[in-house]
Protein backbone atom coordinates (compact mmCIF):
# COMPACT_ATOMS: atom_id res chain seq x y z
CA UNK A 1 0.00 0.00 0.00
CA UNK A 2 1.23 3.46 -0.85
CA UNK A 3 1.63 6.13 1.46
CA UNK A 4 -1.09 9.04 1.85
CA UNK A 5 0.07 12.35 0.36
CA UNK A 6 -0.82 15.43 2.19
CA UNK A 7 -2.98 17.44 -0.86
CA UNK A 8 -3.33 20.63 1.65
CA UNK A 9 -2.46 21.87 5.35
CA UNK A 10 -5.93 23.40 5.95
CA UNK A 11 -9.73 22.29 4.93
CA UNK A 12 -11.61 23.28 2.16
CA UNK A 13 -14.96 24.58 2.70
CA UNK A 14 -17.71 23.75 -0.01
CA UNK A 15 -21.59 24.12 -0.43
CA UNK A 16 -23.04 20.99 -1.86
CA UNK A 17 -26.04 19.63 -3.44
CA UNK A 18 -27.90 16.98 -2.43
CA UNK A 19 -26.00 13.62 -3.32
CA UNK A 20 -23.38 10.90 -3.26
CA UNK A 21 -19.80 11.96 -3.68
CA UNK A 22 -16.23 9.95 -3.34
CA UNK A 23 -13.62 11.70 -1.17
CA UNK A 24 -10.02 11.55 -2.17
CA UNK A 25 -8.04 9.35 0.42
CA UNK A 26 -5.00 9.38 -1.41
CA UNK A 27 -4.29 13.01 -1.36
CA UNK A 28 -3.49 12.23 -5.30
CA UNK A 29 -6.27 13.48 -6.65
CA UNK A 30 -6.13 16.64 -9.09
CA UNK A 31 -9.63 17.67 -7.95
CA UNK A 32 -9.80 17.98 -4.42
CA UNK A 33 -10.83 17.25 -2.32
CA UNK A 34 -12.98 14.94 -4.55
CA UNK A 35 -11.54 10.94 -6.19
CA UNK A 36 -10.30 11.73 -9.90
CA UNK A 37 -8.92 8.08 -9.78
CA UNK A 38 -5.14 8.73 -9.39
CA UNK A 39 -5.39 6.10 -6.41
CA UNK A 40 -5.32 3.43 -8.74
CA UNK A 41 -2.59 0.67 -8.08
CA UNK A 42 -2.05 2.60 -4.56
CA UNK A 43 -4.24 0.27 -2.38
CA UNK A 44 -6.18 2.85 -1.42
CA UNK A 45 -9.94 3.78 -2.32
CA UNK A 46 -11.82 6.42 -2.21
CA UNK A 47 -14.76 7.08 0.52
CA UNK A 48 -18.30 7.54 -0.43
CA UNK A 49 -20.40 9.59 1.45
CA UNK A 50 -24.17 11.02 1.30
CA UNK A 51 -25.11 14.58 1.59
CA UNK A 52 -28.63 14.93 2.23
CA UNK A 53 -29.70 18.51 2.10
CA UNK A 54 -27.80 21.65 0.68
CA UNK A 55 -25.06 22.75 3.09
CA UNK A 56 -21.61 24.36 3.25
CA UNK A 57 -18.99 21.63 4.67
CA UNK A 58 -15.39 21.49 5.52
CA UNK A 59 -13.22 18.46 3.79
CA UNK A 60 -10.03 17.54 4.97
CA UNK A 61 -6.95 18.00 2.46
CA UNK A 62 -4.35 16.74 5.00
CA UNK A 63 -5.70 13.39 5.24
CA UNK A 64 -5.33 12.81 8.57
CA UNK A 65 -8.72 13.65 10.05
CA UNK A 66 -10.67 11.05 11.72
CA UNK A 67 -13.71 12.43 10.88
CA UNK A 68 -13.46 11.59 6.96
CA UNK A 69 -14.11 13.38 4.91
CA UNK A 70 -14.55 15.91 7.04
CA UNK A 71 -11.99 18.33 8.83
CA UNK A 72 -11.60 17.59 12.16
CA UNK A 73 -8.42 20.02 12.72
CA UNK A 74 -5.97 17.35 12.58
CA UNK A 75 -3.64 19.77 10.22
CA UNK A 76 -3.26 21.56 12.79
CA UNK A 77 -0.34 18.57 14.01
CA UNK A 78 1.40 18.49 11.23
CA UNK A 79 5.15 19.07 10.94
Amino acid sequence: MSEVVIAGRKPVELELEPGEYFYCRCGRSQKQPFCDGSHRGTGLAPLAFTVERKQRLKFCLCKQSADAPYCDGSHHDLD
